[in-house]
């Protein structure tokens, strides 16, 4: 026992010394660079309020406030640590922070309020004291870091808003107040820096729904649990269209009106708010947009595309107006001279359209009607519902009454006054000046109108009246007539239209077959007699003619006949001379042919006889030199070379010596072969042969 007292003396202080160091090691804590430490109070404190989560300093539980990078003491036992990573917000991202823990959020609300203190949520602690509300804040977190307690908040990362070029993005809230019964978009709220405070929003007056204003293109940091952007195409206006544009809200449409009144300050329509502010009605909107791209809410505007008015050249365009004042009505001629002294028209001018009684609806500019300004050749943004158009084309315009397809009207069908059906084709020309061209409009509507129910039973009747006074073959000679009176006709009821007839022609008129035939007869009969006169005459001057033809044609013959005599009496000279020409030609033709003769003759014999001398000489020298045997040899040997003696004989008789037997059995063969008989006296004629060749 002394031992051990002694022992626990000695090693007192140094068990001591190393409970101090462990309780040291315990108390402190060290946080990395970018780590914060979630600390637990487990003794020593208040109990949490009941429904809470997250401790405060002096509660027990896992506390609210955390520590951050560094060296920390704290009390051993006490406290536990466990270290996070700080909470990291990239530039293309956005934080959405939901507590865990705070009050309860108010009946009718979806977010929290906003408390100061806490920096960014990072001071728990102070977002507690500080009334902070339990569930998803309105507040976001932009790109950064942040030493979030992941205890108290959950941090959820989501992606910017990015809307490109040529883009809109069209909001909807899902908090505030409810929009007023009778409106589609909710109300403008202001600074809420494009949906991006959102704590401003609601807190100016913001209601819930989608929003009148949108988002342009740029990147924004947009709380989406709050605010749901949709992403949609701006409103493009292609070249050579108009847009045209309906409001889906604002003012009620009058009665009276078809197309609301343009209000000021909208920017195109670009700014829905001030629209409303500015009284713009819902339907269809005067103000029209041109060619181009335009930021627009679709949810408060609706735009349509239609096509420019185009005019063309030789074209005017008749604008009629939908909107615009009432034009007051003329009541009798003294307006009408009123307004001729104002220099708006002649008295004249006005008389006359104050008869036809439609004055009141041609009307100056801003007046509801028929515009008395019609547009020229070009490009017109003109609104279709405010203003329609009618195009009148001021060049000729050519009416055929023919048998072509491409025409509009058969030629037209018309009986005399003797009762033949005649079919007159005919070409009407008519112009509207363009300055007659709304009064033509407000008379009978447009050209094709005019075509069908003016022009046509018009031309059609005058030539029915004028063919029924007459008949059928003075219609056709009287034809430049016809056409005069149908034309003067034309022009006098044409102008109570306001349009001027240029000219009617008639093109072809076609008569009855057999009327035709008959006339053709008669023509034919008359122009045969007078055929079978000028005949008449005509063979009565061709006897004189023949008369005087052939006493001429014997003339001729008498002085042939004399030049007859004269080439025959030189033709027999000529012969003569010609004779005797021929005969001398021929004697000495003859005498130098006798003289050729006798030289060829002397010349030949000359040659035989060389030629026998020489061969007598020949055969002298060889039988001196070879024999007469030799000689006979050669010769064989020439007719076996040139081929008119057998090598090989057909029969074979040997002699005493080779060579005679040879000769012998050839010369027997001569003898008895066929023919031999025949040939014999033949050969008598011949020369004989040499004694020599019958030794053999």
């Amino acid at each position: 026992m002394a031992q051990f007292v002694a022992f626990m003396l000695v090693a007192y202080p140094y068990i001591l010394g190393f409970f101090a160091l462990v309780v040291l090691f315990k108390s402190v804590v060290i946080v990395g660079g970018r780590e914060i430490a979630v600390v637990e109070r487990k003794y020593l404190g208040r109990q949490m309020p009941q429904g809470r989560v997250v401790a405060l300093s002096e509660e027990v539980g896992i506390q609210a406030r955390t520590l951050g990078p560094g060296l920390h003491f704290l009390v051993p036992f006490l406290y536990s640590v466990s270290k996070q990573p700080f909470t990291a917000i990239l530039e293309t991202e956005v934080g959405l922070v939901e507590s865990i823990d705070g009050f309860a959020i108010p009946p009718g609300k979806i977010f929290a309020k906003v408390v100061g203190g806490h920096n960014s949520f990072q001071d728990g602690e102070s977002f507690l004291r500080n009334g902070g509300q339990k569930g998803p804040q309105i507040e976001i977190l932009p790109p950064g870091q942040y030493r979030i307690n992941p205890v108290l908040f959950k941090v959820r990362k989501v992606p910017v808003v990015i809307i490109d070029k040529g883009r809109i993005g069209v909001v909807t809230s899902q908090d505030g107040e409810p929009i007023p019964p009778g409106r589609l978009l909710a109300k403008r709220a202001e600074s809420h820096n494009n949906f991006e405070n959102g704590q401003a929003f609601l807190n100016n007056g913001g209601q819930k729904g989608p929003q009148i204003d949108i988002l342009l293109p740029g990147t924004y940091r947009v709380n989406a649990d709050l605010f749901h952007v949709e992403i949609q195409e701006a409103t493009i206006i292609p070249a050579k269209k108009v847009g045209l544009v309906t409001a889906l809200d604002g003012e009620p449409l009058p009665e009276t009106e078809y197309v609301a009144s343009s209000v000021p300050g909208h920017d195109d329509f670009q700014d829905g708010a001030d629209f409303l502010a500015n009284k713009g009605e819902r339907g269809p909107q005067f103000d029209v947009l041109r060619p181009g791209t335009y930021y627009i809410n679709p949810l408060m505007f609706k735009v349509e595309l239609d096509d420019v008015a185009t005019v063309e050249r030789g074209q005017v365009a008749v604008v009629v107006s939908n909107v615009g004042d009432e034009p007051p009505p003329v009541k009798d001629l003294a307006d009408a001279a009123m307004r001729a002294e104002a220099g708006h028209e002649t008295a004249q001018e006005a008389e006359r359209r104050l008869k036809l009684g439609i004055e009141r609806y041609v009307v100056p500019k801003g007046y509801r009607g028929i515009q008395q300004e019609v547009a020229g050749p070009g490009f017109y943004y003109l609104n279709r519902r405010a203003y329609i158009v009618y195009i009148v084309d001021t060049t000729n315009i050519t009416i055929d009454w023919d048998q072509s397809k491409e025409t509009r009207f058969d030629p037209l069908k018309v009986i005399s006054r003797d009762g033949f059906e005649i079919s007159v084709s005919v070409k009407v020309v008519i112009r509207v000046r363009p300055d007659q061209a709304p009064y033509m409009v407000a008379k009978i509507g447009s050209i094709e109108n005019l075509i069908l129910h003016v022009i046509h039973p018009m031309i059609d009747s005058s030539f029915r009246n004028q063919a029924s006074s007459t008949s059928a073959m003075n219609f056709m000679q009287d034809r430049q007539e016809e056409q005069r009176k149908a034309e003067e006709r034309a022009k006098s009821e044409l102008e109570k239209y306001h349009v001027e007839c240029v000219s009617v022609l008639i093109c072809q008129i076609s008569l009855p077959q057999d009327l035709m035939d008959t006339q053709t007869k008669k023509i034919i009969a008359q122009q045969q007699q007078a055929m079978y006169q000028d005949q008449q005459k005509a063979e009565q001057t061709r006897i004189a003619t023949e008369k005087t033809r052939a006493e001429a044609d014997q003339q001729k013959n008498l002085v042939e006949a004399e030049i007859g005599v004269k080439i025959a009496e030189q033709n027999k000279q000529k012969a003569i001379r010609f004779a005797e020409g021929e005969g001398e030609s021929l004697r000495l033709k003859a005498e130098g042919e006798a003289k050729g003769i006798r030289a060829r003759g002397e010349a030949e014999g000359a040659k035989i006889l060389a030629i026998g001398e020489a061969t007598a000489k020949a055969y002298e020298l060889q039988n001196k030199a070879i024999g007469m045997q030799g000689v006979t040899a050669i010769e064989i040997a020439k007719q076996i070379a040139s081929g008119n003696v057998k090598v090989t004989p057909d029969l074979l008789v040997q002699g005493g010596d080779g060579l005679g037997g040879l000769l012998s059995s050839y010369l027997t063969k001569l003898v008895t072969a066929p023919g031999a008989a025949e040939a014999a006296p033949a050969a008598r004629g011949k020369k004989e042969p040499s004694p020599e060749l019958g030794r053999g």
